[in-house]
């Protein structure tokens, strides 16, 4: 490959072809035809994981899936599918999956054989179906349903609802605020500035005044 000139793969010796791979990691020709020559040999010192590895370097994986399955051996033809299938639909292979019949059967002329024998007989020999609840667990979730709770609710529980006042006081210093303006900082006042709305800002800079007349 230095100077321009071609070089063939397949008169190179083993040596040389593992020196150009080692020399040019990238080069997937030379790592096919490493490939190749393994697989003749038998392939025996090489796995899956170094056809897997030359694999990454060349146009299209299948120029190694085919060495592989060359070495195997192994018949992928579906000869065999028209035999599978048609002992797969068989009847007898049917009724054996389905077990015994389970019809009932004609109801005899002898007294001593009432009709309702064999339904008894089924009944007995079938239990009755167990109805299914799913019990769903949500992670996070909590432990006890709240009929649980209720069940062991006493008075005393409730400890905080004891300390909220029935009528509650908003603080003196909160009374004289605008709701609309109950949030005043200077960021506020300088977006509203920003926008051209100057009436806004100037008067969350008032409240500013009297809530920290220390700044201004």
């Amino acid at each position: 490959m230095d100077g321009g000139k071609k070089m063939n793969l397949g008169s190179l010796t083993m040596d040389e072809l593992t020196g150009v791979i080692n020399r040019y990691p990238w080069f997937g020709a030379a790592r096919k035809e490493l490939c190749v020559r393994m697989s003749k040999v038998g392939g025996s010192e090489w796995g899956k994981a170094q056809y897997s590895d030359a694999a990454m370097y060349v146009a299209s994986r299948t120029l190694i899936s085919d060495i592989v399955r060359s070495i195997v051996k192994e018949d992928y033809s579906d000869k065999d599918v028209e035999h599978l299938i048609k002992e797969y639909i068989n009847p007898e292979s049917l009724r054996q999956a389905q077990g015994p019949s389970t019809s009932v059967a004609e109801p005899s002329t002898s007294v001593a054989e009432p009709v309702e024998a064999p339904e008894a007989q089924q009944s007995n020999s079938q239990p009755a179906p167990v109805p299914y609840t799913r019990t769903v667990r949500v992670a996070g979730g909590d432990f006890f349903s709240a009929e649980q709770y209720a069940s062991v609710r006493k008075d005393e529980d409730n400890v905080f609802s004891n300390f909220k006042s029935d009528h509650y006081d908003e603080p003196d210093g909160r009374q004289w605020e605008d709701p609309e303006f109950g949030f005043c900082t200077e960021t506020l006042a300088a977006i509203y500035a920003d926008q051209g709305y100057f009436v806004e800002a100037k008067k969350i800079y008032s409240r500013l005044i009297l809530r920290y007349p220390e700044k201004s």
